[in-house]
């Protein structure tokens, strides 16, 4: 998923070398979450879906298996290098901040980790609701980054307290790059304010351990960020020491906190 910027920039580039270890890292951790999110009533065969910011696939493929051949499902990015097209499952290139829906009454539209990084964030989710239709179910899914990620256990004193600076940095970065590290708090009343009904909205975090696929995230993303980073002020040396903690099998951490918000348009 590519991520956009205040000057039409990406914060997260789908081109990038690290793209696709980041998206297999995201797909392994949120793709159960999400489609229990997206069971019955929500999903159902020959349903009409739009899956925004689709990055490397692997939800809008679940979603086309889900509503069968009967169904449609339009898999949409900024940068679709990593998306292929296969029986129900159709492809685009598309800018949800600039350009109209590609369609319209949609039983789902899908967003996740898209809105956070778009500053006209809320015009967005009202045209994606405008999308709908009647009886339709938008689902938006965001990390809330507000809170700073509790380190469980770590080598040292100083290794946590490493990575609590470059995950400061980091989070800082985002800002500067328009994202809204809180706007998962918010997507609930935005969709009310939208007119959705049947609000429901739960949050996920799990503990990861050095290593895994998880905390493999931290490294991509210092990875994708590091000249903004050490424009920031950190050193080569501190993002070294960083991916190596990361990948240390004493290090854990507390995941982000994942919030999956749906809401259906009346009819």
């Amino acid at each position: 998923m590519a991520t956009a910027t205040t000057d039409g920039a990406y914060t997260f580039d789908n081109g990038s070398p690290d793209a696709v270890p980041q998206m297999q890292a995201l797909e392994s951790f949120l793709d159960p979450i999400t489609m229990r999110r997206l069971a019955r009533p929500v999903l159902r065969l020959g349903a009409r879906c739009w899956e925004v910011g689709a990055g490397g696939g692997s939800m809008a493929r679940r979603i086309a298996r889900a509503v069968g051949e009967d169904g449609h499902v339009l898999a949409t990015d900024i940068d679709p290098t990593h998306l292929v097209a296969e029986g129900n499952l159709h492809v685009r290139q598309h800018d949800v901040r600039t350009e109209p829906p590609p369609g319209n009454a949609f039983d789902l539209i899908h967003a996740r980790l898209v809105l956070l990084h778009l500053p006209d964030r809320r015009r967005v989710l009202r045209t994606l609701a405008g999308a709908l239709a009647p009886g339709g179910w938008l689902v938006v899914e965001e990390f809330d980054c507000t809170a700073p990620l509790r380190v469980l256990t770590a080598p040292s004193d100083d290794a946590a307290k490493l990575f609590a600076q470059v995950m400061d940095t980091m989070m800082g970065v985002l800002q500067e790059h328009g994202a809204d590290l809180g706007w998962a708090q918010d997507v609930h009343t935005e969709m009310a304010l939208a007119g959705l009904t049947d609000l429901d909205t739960i949050t996920h975090s799990q503990s990861w351990v050095g290593g895994s696929t998880g905390t493999s995230l931290y490294d991509t993303n210092s990875r994708q960020l590091e000249p903004d980073l050490l424009a920031a002020g950190l050193s080569p040396n501190q993002l070294h020491a960083f991916r190596r903690l990361v990948r240390d099998p004493g290090f854990a951490v507390m995941s982000y906190h994942f919030v999956s918000t749906r809401g259906r348009l009346p009819g």
